[in-house]
């Protein structure tokens, strides 16, 4: 028998609709039921493609005994963090402030009158063990409290509203100066280089801001930035997170070696990550790995991620089944390789050829199993690819050439009972996210120009006409599509990120090659920066604070505890670091003041937090950077092709064909322009100029 969630669009959701449990989804008869009956929320916050929560969902919440003290007891909600990325923010940081830490699953206890937790954790195992208490043991206690000690209970929910309220001031100091960037670049740097033991993440908005300290006039600053950052790209691109066979990065590894994945692929990495390795080829880290990772990647999505109407699935699942005979999924099971498996698919040269190339040993490196990590950088020779070919051929049932596309499983039930002509994959989750899908959009922009691939640009320009024509109800863009179904008015996030992907495509289409047979952008392209300049008024009407400076997560709304302004990079970035630095080069293409005024006050805002938590907030040091150096030029499309190669950080491209007679370019920084430049030279040296922050 199914519950409420049976009927949900999230697939996070249905996947808990056979629980016992009687969860309901969030919403305003949800909580008044929670009041009228008196009863403490249960908030259970996940996503489909998060491993423990999969866990739990199988163990706690499938146990009877435990969902029928939580029936009576409690009122259980479920959210879908990728669905209410407010909701998550809100209540992560208030599980960090109870325990010191947070992850997912998120469990909070709210008292329903106002929404405030008062307890809360993660994963939480039906019995005790690995140092935690058996989930049903925590309910009894946590229902004796509520019922029991009503006086500490309202002391600790004043508590944690008054520090919300606090931390979502973010009182602002004096103007940063440039003292203050250049350390705050630098702490970005400092983390990236950071050799502490546990997992590794690819911290794209830390490692984007790091890079932007090449063009600091220390010399011994830029020659340690370029290293970290040239470090990071070759873990990403050799290591055991990245696919190679098939394409695609994964979340994160389990070890400091970059060579152990968890295994769940996230459309929010690969955009960024994308980005990432095309800006170091821009700053001339020309590595083949780079190349081969961007290319493969981009194959990974066209494969598996892209829906026929042209936008991007948003994750798939770390476990899928061995066979279809499996009660549960095996974490890492369509991607690893067992010694004797590669001994019966490959020859013995074969296999001596990708052990001389690859860490693969008889004993393996996960479970006895082998996740494929590359021992050197360079290009993979020709004979090797082949083989790597093989390996694809027996988890796809065929040769890369002749799988185009690769239709997601769904659920678990379609994993299990579809014919799959090699593994059975892991399962997808097809909803289109307007915030990922932008940071795929400008990864896809920026590699085509920096690669010169039309297709790539062809990708992202679909992508990004869907949600143009697609996302748009009464007058708001909306985050969500569950296969033609719009949903939830956009964040923050969405917003901030699909202006910057617009900008993006914009300065891609200026790049284009106009000597080539197929230009990068197609003839009736949408106006991207027309759409870009109509996306931000409306995100300026709904969700600027005219009176603190900066932009609100989400519309107001009477269930969220505090309005939050996200300033924070995690594993995206910050919305008001996009958004800022957005605004900055809306003015250069733009020249309306209004947009630089905006930036200024965002930045002096949040200039308390970025003085005293440096290491929070690196997409605000970029906005900073974007501040202190805006540059534009403006030039004829010969002269802007000219510089696509180049790592230009802070500098808009401008189209003009009215420039000085006799002059190839303008390059104007802030509100004052250069002498006309006359030859490339003057132009490269004037760039150069202006790049070198001191």
């Amino acid at each position: 028998m199914t519950n409420r969630l049976a009927a949900a669009h999230s697939l996070y959701l249905r996947k808990h609709a056979e629980n016992p449990i009687d969860w309901w989804a969030w919403c305003d008869e949800a909580i008044t039921t929670a009041r009228q009956e008196d009863k403490p929320i249960f908030l259970s916050i996940g996503y489909s493609s998060c491993h423990w929560c999969t866990v739990m969902e199988g163990e706690a919440f499938s146990d009877e005994a435990i969902a029928a003290y939580m029936n009576a007891n409690f009122l259980p909600i479920k959210v879908d963090r990728e669905e209410r990325p407010d909701i998550d923010s809100i209540y992560m940081q208030t599980l960090q402030m109870m325990v010191g830490q947070g992850g997912w699953p998120l469990n909070v206890f709210l008292s329903p009158d106002d929404l405030v937790p008062f307890y809360g954790g993660t994963y939480f195992p039906v019995e005790p063990r690995y140092g935690r208490p058996g989930f049903l043991q925590v309910l009894q206690s946590i229902r004796q409290f509520y019922d029991t000690e009503k006086e500490k209970l309202q002391s600790v929910r004043s508590e944690i509203v008054n520090r919300l309220q606090q931390m979502a001031q973010f009182p602002g100091t004096s103007d940063l100066d440039a003292v203050q960037f250049r350390g705050g670049l630098e702490y970005s740097v400092k983390i990236l280089a950071s050799t502490q033991s546990g997992t590794r993440f690819p911290m794209i908005p830390y490692a984007a801001a790091a890079l932007r300290s090449v063009h600091l006039a220390q010399p011994e600053v830029r020659d340690v930035s370029l290293e970290v950052c040239q470090k990071r790209g070759l873990d990403l691109a050799l290591g055991g997170i990245y696919d190679h066979v098939a394409g695609g990065f994964h979340r994160y590894t389990v070890d400091p070696t970059w060579t152990v994945p968890h295994f769940e692929k996230m459309l929010y990495d690969n955009g960024q990550i994308v980005e990432y390795l095309a800006n170091l080829w821009r700053a001339g880290v020309q590595e083949p790995a780079f190349e081969r990772a961007i290319a493969g990647t981009v194959q990974w999505l066209k494969r598996e991620m892209t829906a026929p109407e042209g936008y991007f699935y948003a994750a798939q699942d770390a476990d899928s089944f061995l066979s279809s005979n499996d009660a549960e999924p095996e974490e890492g099971a369509f991607y690893v390789w067992h010694y004797k498996e590669l001994e019966a698919l490959l020859t013995e040269a074969e296999l001596s050829e990708v052990r001389s190339h690859f860490t693969v040993t008889a004993d393996g490196n996960f479970e006895g199993k082998t996740v494929l990590q590359r021992r050197s950088p360079g290009l993979l020779p020709e004979s090797l690819e082949q083989v790597l070919s093989k390996l694809f051929q027996a988890r796809y049932g065929d040769v890369p050439e002749k799988v185009s596309t690769f239709p997601p499983a769904r659920n678990n039930d379609e994993a299990k009972t579809l014919e799959w002509p090699g593994r059975i994959p892991a399962v997808t989750d097809p909803k289109m996210i307007v915030a990922w899908n932008s940071l795929m959009i400008s990864g896809l922009a920026q590699a085509a120009v920096v690669l010169q691939n039309s297709e790539y640009l062809a990708l992202a320009g679909r992508a990004a006409t869907f949600i143009l024509d697609q996302q748009q109800v009464e007058g708001r863009l909306h985050r969500l599509n569950y296969g033609g179904i719009v949903s939830t008015i956009a964040r923050s996030e969405d917003y901030a990120l699909f202006i910057k992907a617009l900008l993006d495509l914009h300065q891609a289409q200026l790049w284009q090659d106009t000597q080539s047979p197929t230009p990068l952008v197609e003839p009736g392209a949408p106006n991207w920066l027309a759409r870009a300049v109509a996306l931000q008024q409306e995100f300026d009407q709904h969700l600027w604070s005219e009176e603190l400076g900066g932009y609100y997560t989400t519309d107001a709304s009477p269930d969220l505890v505090v309005r939050e302004r996200q300033i924070d990079d995690n594993a995206t970035p910050s919305a008001n670091g996009v958004a800022i630095a957005n605004l900055v080069r809306l003015f250069l293409l733009t020249e309306d003041m209004t947009y630089l005024s905006r930036a200024e006050r965002s930045l002096q805002a949040f200039s308390g937090v970025m003085e005293k938590a440096p290491t929070s907030c690196p997409g605000l040091f970029s906005a900073l950077d974007w501040l202190r150096n805006q540059t534009v030029v403006k030039a004829n499309p010969a002269i802007l092709q000219e510089l696509a190669g180049r790592y230009l950080p802070t500098v808009m491209l401008r189209l003009s064909e009215e420039l000085p007679q006799g002059a190839i370019a303008l390059v104007c920084q802030g509100l004052n322009c250069l002498e006309p430049a006359k030859t490339l030279d003057q132009l490269r040296s004037q760039l150069d100029e202006s790049l070198q922050r001191t």
